[in-house]
């Protein structure tokens, strides 16, 4: 095989595996790390309403935070269907309100401007409860419709597992985008590596000779 051929062969198999990489990698760790629904309720409102389709980052358990929205699943609940809402106590946090008045954490009122009609209280009962260890206190922002951790309390006050927590929405498509641009640059190495191929396969043809008829036979002078 001539030079040319064989550079062409290394081109072929080092920009096939580079493409292969970047195309793959980054689709498995999107179908690992990230997840997607449909709001379909308006609990979460006016943050999410009916037909947002949200983007979620997978987190673990002790990466949950106050304030976090987080997309979750208690098999109990909700016929063990997932559900979007916010996380107000964490474990060893006592969350306590009274009807019409806003809601206290560890004896300090929290300020809470994402509730709907700046209604923190809703229609529920008061509660004052104090959240275990590995668990959450939910509520949603749409008080007056959302029915969360105030609805059960007899269960653990109304807490839910921290390991419930399937995911977090992404703040913007920073990751997801990412993520695809880095899957588009597979797509032209690919393509360089198949036009690599063919033009080394062609390489390794032998050349095709011409057999010129005799100018004996054919009464050329």
């Amino acid at each position: 095989m001539s030079t040319t051929g064989r550079g062409l062969r290394r081109t072929a198999w080092a920009s096939g595996v580079i493409g292969a990489l970047l195309l793959a990698g980054p689709v498995a760790l999107f179908t690992t790390g990230y997840t997607s629904a449909e709001v379909s309720g308006s609990s979460m409102e006016p943050t999410y309403s009916i037909g947002d389709r949200i983007v979620f980052e997978r987190i673990d358990a002790d990466e949950v935070r106050r304030g976090d929205v987080v997309l979750y699943r208690v098999p109990e609940r909700y016929e063990g269907l997932a559900t979007l809402g916010r996380v107000i106590g964490v474990g060893g946090d006592r969350v306590a309100q009274q009807p019409g008045d806003a809601v206290t954490l560890n004896g300090t009122t929290l300020p809470e401007p994402y509730v709907k009609d700046g209604d923190p209280s809703g229609m529920a009962p008061g509660y004052d409860v104090e959240v275990p260890e590995g668990r959450l206190f939910v509520l949603g922002d749409f008080r007056a419709d959302a029915r969360d951790s105030r609805y059960f309390l007899d269960d653990r006050s109304g807490t839910v597992p921290s390991t419930s927590v399937v995911g977090r929405p992404l703040d913007g498509s920073g990751g997801p985008l990412g993520l695809g641009l880095t899957a588009l640059l597979g797509l032209p190495l690919l393509a360089t590596a198949l036009a690599s191929g063919i033009a080394a396969r062609e390489k390794r043809r032998p050349p095709v000779r011409m057999m010129l008829p005799d100018s004996r036979h054919t009464g050329v002078g």
